[in-house]
């Protein structure tokens, strides 16, 4: 028996931007493979069940050593869910799809078919469409740019994730060890820091770290990271901010 479609509706294709990592490899990857060894060591668990997108862009390699390099961080437990500026050559049915520079996208309504005698005469309007003189409008101010935040109101457990890539994150309490931050903007925490904290994830380099007591085992802006065992040890315990001057991460006591 064949089902028949008797009220066919459209199918609603609904768009999603997500938070992925994103690794930008080096030449050669053994040296560069060793470096994430050595950040996963100090890390424990960075990598885990975080999607990863591989940016590849002006890498002079080959398809071989593309695939290579994805076996070599699975083996790692990292992830690649796409591949960013690779050929269309140097990819594969067996290969990690090529992505692009996310974008927060809408739902995207399946368009409908639109007969041609409407077509026509919106075309036709269009044609004999004339430019009408009008009074210039008063000069009005410029509208007042705000910056999206989050407030959490609560300490962030262990195994914890908080993701905001839109604007700042507030944190009113404590980021506990193996929880995660990870900001657009800047990130402020009224307590211990004793977690990853990742600020401007999205190229804002402008991005800061504000915590009450820094006990990190990770802190990043705009994907230049320092581990715990890289910070200055006099800092430790204290009220610090932390912010990027070209790729060095500086670190200083509040008050």
């Amino acid at each position: 028996m064949t089902d028949v479609l008797t009220q066919p509706r459209p199918i609603r294709l609904k768009g999603r931007s997500f938070l992925a990592l994103a690794l930008t490899p080096e030449l050669p990857f053994e040296d560069w493979l060793a470096r994430l060894d050595d950040l996963a060591a100090r890390s424990a668990g960075f990598f885990l069940r975080r999607p990863v997108v591989l940016d590849v862009d002006g890498l002079d390699i080959e398809k071989a050593e593309l695939r290579e390099l994805v076996g070599q961080l699975s083996a790692r437990n990292v992830r690649v869910m796409g591949i960013e500026g690779a050929r269309s050559s140097l990819l594969g049915a067996d290969m990690p799809p090529a992505m692009t520079d996310g974008r927060p996208a809408a739902d995207i309504e399946e368009p409908a078919a639109e007969e041609p005698s409407k077509k026509a005469g919106k075309a036709a309007k269009a044609e004999k469409a004339e430019p009408v003189e009008t009074a210039a409008a008063p000069a009005s101010p410029p509208p007042m740019h705000t910056v999206p935040s989050m407030v959490v109101a609560r300490p962030v457990r262990s195994g914890q994730s908080i993701f905001f890539p839109e604007g700042d994150v507030t944190i009113v309490g404590s980021v506990a060890s193996g929880a995660e931050i990870v900001a657009g903007g800047s990130i402020h925490v009224y307590g211990p820091l004793r977690g990853r904290a990742m600020a401007g994830t999205t190229g804002n380099a402008s991005a800061r770290i504000f915590c009450r007591t820094l006990e990190a085992e990770l802190i990043a802006i705009d994907g230049y990271y320092k581990t715990a065992e890289d910070m200055e040890p006099e800092l430790r315990g204290k009220p610090v901010q932390i912010w990027l001057e070209g790729e060095a991460i500086k670190a200083a006591t509040l008050g």
